[in-house]
């Protein structure tokens, strides 16, 4: 596999894919916003008590979920003890297709966290390491206002490369790369009549997509976890 002017390496088992999801944007947002009808956005709770400023839900069998008793997936939405919502096609389909084209056959994710940033937020530096093992790639959607990634190494204090995402970007990583520090830069609003003009284009999105991410960024991460 080589590098090409939409793809780049980020490290041996990891790929920026830009543009990846452009087209598929408006079945995501459509799909996105009944799921959100249904399991709301919400501020979790760290271990440690503090209110997270990215709002966050899921789609699939599991969920991830932070609170006093710590980090950990589980089936039901805390908010109301029922099933987290399916995972859409069309969401098993992006996941699928970018892991694949990042080397990684067969990808099938169980759980799709959903993070909305606004101006300010940020998300620290950290390893995904709550699933079950390790064996299946991460797959990273971005949708809305651009952000800063940052992809670190092996340890936290590893020098962490900055690399921006634009709507319909997507990294991918696994293998070597799966247990590399990762995180988000808070997010700056000066690039929103920016978003707002690519919103707008002609097919660009449904109106319901082009509200869902009005002055945000929203965040897909596709793993597989149970």
């Amino acid at each position: 596999m080589t590098s090409s002017p939409t793809r780049q390496r980020l490290g041996s088992c990891a790929w920026l894919m830009r543009g990846f999801a452009v087209a598929q944007a408006p079945a995501l947002l459509a799909a996105l916003q009944a799921i959100l009808a249904r399991a709301p956005l919400r501020h979790m709770v760290t271990p440690g008590g503090q209110r997270m400023s990215v709002a966050m839900s899921n789609c699939g069998a599991l969920g991830w979920t932070s609170d006093r008793g710590g980090y950990r997936y589980r089936a039901d939405d805390p908010l109301h003890d029922r099933p987290w919502p399916a995972m859409p096609a069309a969401f098993q389909q992006l996941a699928g297709d970018a892991a694949r084209a990042a080397g990684f056959d067969g990808f099938e994710p169980d759980a799709c966290l959903i993070n909305r940033y606004l101006p300010g937020n940020r998300l620290s530096l950290h390893q995904d390491r709550d699933e079950r093992h390790f064996g299946h790639p991460i797959v990273s959607l971005s949708l809305g206002l651009p952000a800063v990634f940052l992809f670190g190494g092996a340890a936290r204090g590893d020098r962490a490369a900055r690399v921006l995402l634009e709507h319909g970007d997507v990294v991918v990583w696994g293998g070597a790369d799966r247990l590399r520090f990762h995180g988000v830069l808070p997010l700056k609003d000066s690039q929103a009549g920016r978003q707002d003009d690519l919103l707008a284009a002609p097919g660009a999105t449904g109106d319901s997509g082009h509200e869902l991410l009005r002055g945000c960024r929203i965040n897909l991460t596709f793993r597989k976890a149970g």
